[in-house]
Formats: structure tokens, C-alpha cells, sequence
């Protein structure tokens, strides 16, 4: 799949490259089926993301404004793909 630029138009940064290992079993499932996983981000711009809580912590706290970007990235990628087996 291509990129196809920000989210909804708007500047984002981006961060490419980062490996995480973790728990996550997602590479044993795309074995069988193409997918990708990407993260967005929602650490508040007044809190440093290396300072910030994990997601699990219950001092975890969410910008809610990168929900929005999430949804939209979300849509413009199923839009990509559904465009891509037509063709």
C-alpha cells in the first residue's frame, strides 16, 4: 500500500522505522493475511511523549483531537485499498 499523505490534508509528524517488539502476535497472523499496523499518536502537546504514561497506566492521558486523525487515516487507507482491487 502507498501512502496517500496526511490524514484529512492536515500536517502530521510522522515517525517511520521504529521497532517494538512487545507481545503482539500480529507478524504470526499477517503469515496468512496482508495487513499493517501502525500506532496514532495521542500524547497531549504540552506532555513530553518520553515523559508520557503508557497506555495501560491509569495515568494514561489521551488528546482526543488524534482520534480524529486515527479515524481518518483508518478511512482514507479502506478507501486506498477498495480503489486498489477494483482497478
Amino acid at each position: 500500500m502507498i501512502p496517500n499523505g496526511p490524514a484529512g490534508g492536515k500536517r502530521s509528524k510522522r515517525l517511520f522505522g521504529v521497532e517494538l517488539g512487545g507481545a503482539e502476535d500480529f507478524s504470526f497472523f499477517q503469515r496468512l493475511i496482508p495487513g499493517l499496523f501502525f500506532f496514532v499518536g495521542v500524547t497531549p502537546p504540552d506532555i513530553d511523549p518520553a515523559q508520557a504514561y503508557a497506555n495501560h497506566s491509569p495515568r494514561f492521558i489521551v488528546d482526543e483531537r488524534g482520534l480524529e486523525v486515527g479515524v481518518r487515516a483508518l478511512a482514507h487507507l479502506a478507501v486506498d485499498y477498495l480503489e486498489s482491487i477494483r482497478a
